[in-house]
């Protein structure tokens, strides 16, 4: 009985003093942090999806904190956040240019030709990698929706055609769909641009009309009737420099293969005219 009430009192001291211990050690090496980190970081939406450009939430408070971020660089929390951020900072508040993921690529299953039987994993990656799935175009969407598992807003969804849908409304431009697609077919762009050009490949025109019906053939009419020089040729691909483009649509009424989309309900960008 003695023996186990002393091992007891014996237990409950040191345990006692390690906690004591372990008290004065946090207080010794306590790291002391900006409490404009913690405000920052209270106000950010918590996804942690890294479209800002920083691992996580916590990264990106500190860069701002520290002005190596701007205050309006979270794509999910847009221009309401931004407000709440520079309020902590004592700083005017700048309302992001919102973006919007664009698919650029039309050649789903009835405009690509088919090479054959793709048999492996239901995956864009693994598909690119080995066998390089069914479809003829080596550039065009694979059509295993990749991209819509890595959207965690419910901002895609894959068609009848077996192509990849952006839902603009919900788009945080979280950048994870072009992360996802190992052929660099997906950008992010200003909401208001409503002409694209969806096509990325290579191949010559000649290539190109072979195995799909909606793919560029630098025939290069766009870039010639382009008012402000914003359509340019490089490498076989006809390319839009948004900075530059208006939305006036010359290019998409040219184009002989459909190449060039245009996005009804977009406006004219008429500031950017003079842009050369």
């Amino acid at each position: 009985m003695n023996t186990t009430i002393v091992s007891l009192v014996s237990m409950g001291s040191l345990a006692a003093l390690f906690a004591l211990g372990l008290a004065m050690a946090g207080r010794i090496f306590a790291v002391e942090t900006d409490p404009k980190i913690d405000a920052i970081e209270e106000v950010l939406p918590g996804v942690n999806c890294g479209g800002c450009g920083f691992a996580g939430c916590r990264a990106f408070a500190e860069a701002v904190a520290s002005g190596e971020a701007p205050t309006n660089g979270c794509p999910v929390g847009g221009a309401t956040v931004a407000q709440m951020v520079a309020a902590v900072l004592g700083v005017d508040a700048v309302a992001p240019v919102r973006k919007v993921a664009q698919v650029l690529c039309q050649g789903g299953n009835a405009e690509a030709k088919q090479k054959g039987t793709y048999d492996g994993p239901v995956d864009c990656r693994i598909a690119h990698a080995t066998q390089g799935g069914d479809k003829a175009c080596s550039y065009g969407c694979l059509g295993y929706g990749s991209c819509v598992k890595a959207c965690a807003f419910d901002a895609m969804y894959m068609n009848e055609n077996g192509l990849p849908v952006v839902i603009e409304e919900n788009c945080t431009a979280c950048g994870k769909c072009v992360e996802a697609c190992p052929r660099d077919i997906i950008i992010l762009v200003p909401e208001d641009q409503g002409v694209h050009i969806r096509c990325r490949s290579l191949d010559t025109g000649r290539k190109v009309r072979q195995v799909c019906s909606v793919g560029c053939i630098a025939c290069q009419r766009c870039v010639k009737v382009c008012p402000t020089g914003a359509i340019y040729m490089e490498d076989n691909l006809a390319r839009i420099n948004y900075d530059k483009c208006t939305n006036c649509r010359e290019c998409v009424a040219v184009c002989p293969m459909k190449t060039i989309d245009w996005q009804d309900g977009k406006p004219l960008v008429l500031e950017k005219a003079a842009v050369s």
